[in-house]
């Protein structure tokens, strides 16, 4: 009963083989590609067509129906169903408090059904701020009971490091250090960029923490989380595989009904 788990970003197609559709099934295998190259997933010698044929599929998209045609075209190498996760109402032990349940993009639902079963497991009780570190970044909060209360959406850096080099004459992508006092221009848009990202994750958290009366768990994902989490002034968790833990606990709740 393998589950492939495909998760679909701005830049990238990132997916995972586990032996079962359960949190905590072992990892067969894993990897990932830029959507560039999605067409050669299935192609002899790809990473799909190395692997044994899974029973299921489960994934999120977050980059379009063009792209997601795509990926369901490459899933034609098995005789297996596709099936994406649609945010809703309630699934997997959260609810969700958006205003309108479906408009939540899938990645941010998925992420916080993730950080919700990955406290549970590990027997930790409270509220979350699930952070998800991209070309665009998202700072979700998720109070002790499993309500998603609502988040931030902003740029990601590299978003805006583009934009300052487009809209200010002179300055180009830098390959800066974080600063505390900056004191040359690729360090002062480097540090900008990473202290407009924590400053926002920070302001969330002590407004989590308000409204819940205790400190929360903060867990960092995404590729560019590495980057960001050390020049946060909070705790914090790194946790890569967010987004599957997610659709691991998605498809075990999905089989069970």
């Amino acid at each position: 009963m393998t589950l492939l788990a495909i998760d679909i970003g701005n830049t990238r197609l990132k997916w995972a083989q586990y032996a079962g559709p359960q949190p905590g099934s072992a990892l067969l295998a894993q990897g990932a590609v830029f959507l560039e190259t999605i067409d050669q997933l299935s192609d002899p010698g790809g990473h799909w067509a190395r692997l044994a044929p899974p029973t299921s599929m489960l994934g999120c998209c977050v980059a379009g129906d063009a792209v997601r045609h795509r990926v369901e075209e490459q899933l034609e190498l098995w005789d297996v169903t596709p099936r994406w996760v649609v945010s809703s109402a309630a699934e997997a032990g959260v609810i969700n408090g958006y205003d309108h349940p479906t408009r939540l993009g899938s990645d941010r639902w998925v992420a916080v059904i993730g950080a919700r079963g990955r406290l549970l497991a590990a027997g930790r009780s409270g509220p979350a701020l699930v952070v998800m570190a991209g070309t665009a970044v998202t700072v979700d909060a998720v109070d002790e009971t499993g309500r998603f209360l609502g988040g931030l959406i902003l740029p990601g850096h590299g978003i805006m490091l583009k934009a300052l080099e487009a809209g200010t004459a002179g300055l180009r992508v830098p390959t800066g250090e974080v600063r505390d006092f900056p004191t040359n221009t690729s360090d002062a848009l480097t540090s900008g960029g990473t202290y407009a990202i924590t400053g926002a994750i920070e302001r969330m958290y002590r407004e989590l923490q308000r409204r819940c009366g205790r400190a929360p768990h903060c867990i960092v994902t995404g590729g560019a989380g590495w980057k960001v989490a050390p020049a946060l002034a909070i705790p914090y968790e790194l946790a890569d595989t967010l987004i599957f833990d997610g659709l691991l606990s998605i498809a075990a709740q999905r089989s069970q009904s």
